[in-house]
């Protein structure tokens, strides 16, 4: 059996947060929602989504699995954007009243912009060159010889 951590009242409003919060939380970071929009959602300022973070473990716990979850979706969308692929499909056409579904299968060609942000998230490529000159550099007046006087 687990204790129940004990957090001293120091007064002032009752806390607006409720147990029903953990699950609308994890499922508003599923669709994307970050510590500023969930404090917008629950109409609370962002440091109190971070106090509740702290008051209440299961709060905490319901953010970072949707969070997480969220992440890996994109990621793994990302990843097949960037190698390509297929899925079967059904065309759906009416011809002059008859309507035919043909099983098909539709492709996607892999996308050079999604497969170089994979590759710079996840092996550190970077998309600047730095290069070292070393040697002298040699400048020449090009005056030709006008005379300012």
């Amino acid at each position: 059996m687990t204790e129940a951590k004990v957090v001293k009242d120091k007064g002032g409003a009752p806390s607006k947060y409720k147990t029903t919060h953990d699950i609308q939380a994890m499922k508003l970071c599923l669709l994307g929602a970050t510590d500023k929009s969930l404090a917008d959602f629950f109409d609370v300022s962002e440091s109190t989504i971070n106090s509740w973070k702290i008051q209440h473990p299961s709060f905490l716990e319901s953010i970072r699995e949707g969070k997480e979850v969220a992440d890996a979706n994109v990621a793994h969308a990302l990843y097949h954007r960037a190698t390509g692929y297929s899925h079967p499909h059904d065309h759906i056409s009416n011809h002059q009243g008859d309507i035919t579904i043909t099983p098909t299968t539709k492709y996607y060609a892999p996308d050079t912009g999604a497969a170089f942000i994979w590759l710079k998230n996840r092996s550190n490529w970077k998309d600047k060159q730095e290069v070292e000159h070393s040697g002298e550099v040699v400048t020449f007046n090009m005056d030709f010889g006008n005379k300012t006087e």
